[in-house]
């Protein structure tokens, strides 16, 4: 019987094998390189001077200061000092108290890596903040990326926030009921 299928394989030039190697190894690093940059970029956090001790999580109020900037240096928002009555001295730390699970996703991710005491600056992508729909009668454009420079300054439970805005209440109210006394003409 004739063997009609056979067919002669020539040798392999020497040095293809390994250029069709490199060309692979080029081809795998091409599409990384490329995948990475087609990814979205998420929040950047600058430490700035460092914080000490534990940090805030999702379910926290966290007082900072802070000022929040466009890519051009427009600044859309900052913190400013909240008027304190007298009684609420030692009740809460100093700072604006700001509730991490109702800010927008970028802020809380980047506060959950800070640290008490420290600066930061917190660079957040449009997809983390605001996105296409900003807050009607912001100054901030759609699809804008911001960052906002950040002193946090202490953190606390929301629920023991709470019970001290209910207790810095409580005082007020009867501060109030105590300097009443009798209507006048009586």
């Amino acid at each position: 019987m004739t063997e009609i299928t056979r067919v002669p394989l020539r040798p392999i030039a020497k040095g293809s094998l390994a250029k069709l190697w490199i060309g692979v190894i080029v081809a795998v690093a091409l599409a990384v390189l490329l995948a990475w940059s087609l990814s979205p970029k998420g929040v950047e956090l600058t430490v700035v001077q460092p914080g000490t001790g534990p940090s805030p999580s999702e379910d926290d109020v966290i007082f900072v200061n802070y000022v929040g900037r466009l890519d051009d240096g427009t600044v859309f928002d900052e913190s400013r000092p909240l008027p304190r009555p007298p009684q609420a001295q030692g009740i809460f730390p100093e700072g604006n108290p700001l509730p991490l699970g109702n800010m927008i996703p970028g802020f809380t991710e980047g506060a959950k890596q800070m640290q008490k005491g420290g600066k930061y600056e917190l660079h957040i992508p449009a997809d983390q903040g605001y996105g296409a729909e900003p807050p009607a009668g912001a100054p901030i454009p759609p699809n804008a990326d911001l960052t906002f420079d950040v002193e946090l300054i202490d953190f606390m439970s929301r629920d023991d926030f709470q019970a001290r805005a209910a207790a810095l209440q409580q005082m007020m109210g009867a501060e109030g009921e105590a300097g009443a006394g009798p209507p006048a003409g009586e």
